[in-house]
């Protein structure tokens, strides 16, 4: 097998038609793009996650209408619909079905199954696009290839069966010279139910894919033009990194760069595979390559701000010279399936804040009066919301001498909540109000960057 990459395309890159058309002459031109994996049209997953949570009739008809007409605005571009338009509206019926037995009681698996509808639609679309530049492809349902668990919301793969489920279907079409597109996203458990692998995950999927095929990259490609020092719609000023370590993306991937999802570099690392992040919308320009060992390593290389954190501060008095205590409070958020984020401790209690990128979770979904409950038997338990996360990307934070005087001279001004520092050598997180974080980013990025 020549040189092979798996190109994955976002939701913004397939929004509409314009959109994938470019998706489509940007696969055609590179001959190694033999996979293709695509999320859901943009705002699709939004309004499934909404029909998923259950509503009452005039609601759901509306959200049914939107998703109906995301789908409609593409349908009516394409040259000839016929092949596409039974199967999309097959799938528009299965959301609609689902969409009132959400209303009846709602689940994860549930959620799963409607959820994943969307990069049905937009794979099954894309083909035809692809068909109007005489372009043949062969759609594959992903959800043969990749065996997950059955944590429905935030499904792991099981890469050993999927890497075999890969050598009996994926790879004979790839020796074959054929063009793959599927879905990214989701997955199947063993009990062959739909599963999801967490918002974001189409990125995880194409790492997935590219790992079990023994790809030589993944071309990650979105709406702007490679990774930022930070996002430029909070400053104009911010400049695109050329190259990056698996660990720095990961790290601003995990802290809310929202140009890569946190697990997709899990696959990419393991196997030693790069990721190139660029714009669909202009390939032309270049972006970022992200490799196991780049050089330089700067001290300072991005700065990652995550929105809507959730503040736990967990009290007692018995956590004075005591044991187990936090053993007690982190068996209860695994008991609820939560994963801590950053934490701090003092004496006598325990600040944390909450991992929130399941597929259809929130802060307060989170935090259950079950789980808040089973905490009040410990401790005294405080909830802070409208908190974001700034976290400082970098290299040896904690082992180059001024480092902390250059970031607290510039927060001289403003109320940090709370600070982790010294885990880790590349990250230095910050937890302030909303109010003022991209206040904050700006500065940090004012001193450290320009």
């Amino acid at each position: 097998m020549s040189h092979l990459s798996v190109a994955k395309f976002g939701g913004s890159s397939v929004a509409n038609y314009p959109a994938m058309q470019a998706c489509a002459k940007i696969v055609i031109a590179d001959p190694n793009t033999r996979v293709v994996v695509l999320s859901a049209s943009a705002g699709v997953t939004n309004l499934l996650v909404a029909l998923a949570n259950g509503c009452e009739e005039p609601e759901r008809n509306k959200l049914l209408g939107e998703v109906l007409q995301i789908q409609e605005n593409i349908l009516n571009e394409l040259k000839d619909d016929s092949a596409v338009r039974p199967k999309i509206e097959a799938l528009l019926d299965n959301i609609t079905s689902l969409a009132e037995a959400a209303n009846l009681a709602t689940s994860l698996a549930l959620t799963d199954e409607l959820i994943s509808h969307g990069e049905m639609m937009s794979s099954l679309i894309f083909v035809e696009v692809l068909r109007e530049f005489y372009t043949q492809s062969t759609w594959l349902d992903v959800r043969q290839i990749v065996v997950t668990n059955s944590h429905f919301g935030k499904a792991a793969p099981n890469d050993e069966q999927t890497r075999a489920n890969s050598d009996r279907v994926l790879k004979p079409l790839i020796d074959r010279g054929e063009l793959v597109i599927t879905q990214g996203f989701i997955g199947r458990d063993e009990q062959g139910k739909t599963t999801t692998l967490g918002r974001g995950g189409s990125d995880y999927s194409a790492a997935l894919l590219a790992e079990v095929l023994d790809a030589e990259d993944v071309l990650i490609w979105t709406d702007v033009a490679g990774i930022y020092t930070t996002d430029p719609r909070i400053v104009p000023n911010a400049q695109r990194i050329d190259t990056m370590s698996f660990s720095e993306a990961a790290e601003m991937a995990t802290f809310g760069a929202k140009v890569l999802h946190p697990a997709t570099l899990l696959p990419a690392v393991r196997s030693n595979i790069p990721v190139y992040v660029g714009s669909s919308k202009a390939p032309q320009d270049g972006g970022t390559w992200v490799t196991r060992d780049p050089q330089p390593r700067p001290t300072f290389r991005a700065i990652a701000l995550r929105r809507d954190q959730t503040l736990l501060t967990l009290s007692s008095l018995n956590m004075l010279h005591a044991q187990g205590f936090l053993a007690n409070i982190f068996t209860i958020l695994a008991k609820h399936k939560i994963s801590v984020d950053t934490i701090t401790t003092s004496e006598v209690s325990v600040a944390i804040t909450l991992d929130k990128t399941g597929s259809a979770s929130s802060g307060a979904t989170l935090l259950s009066n079950e789980l808040i409950s089973e905490l009040s038997e410990f401790c005294t338990v405080k909830v802070d919301t409208g908190l974001s996360l700034i976290a400082l990307i970098g290299n040896a934070l904690h082992t180059t001498s001024g480092t902390a005087k250059r970031i607290f001279d510039t927060l001289e001004a403003y109320n940090i909540r709370m600070i982790c520092y010294g885990a880790s050598t590349n990250n230095v997180c910050l937890l302030a109000d909303s109010d003022k974080a991209d206040e904050i980013v700006r500065a940090l990025h004012k001193s450290l960057f320009e």
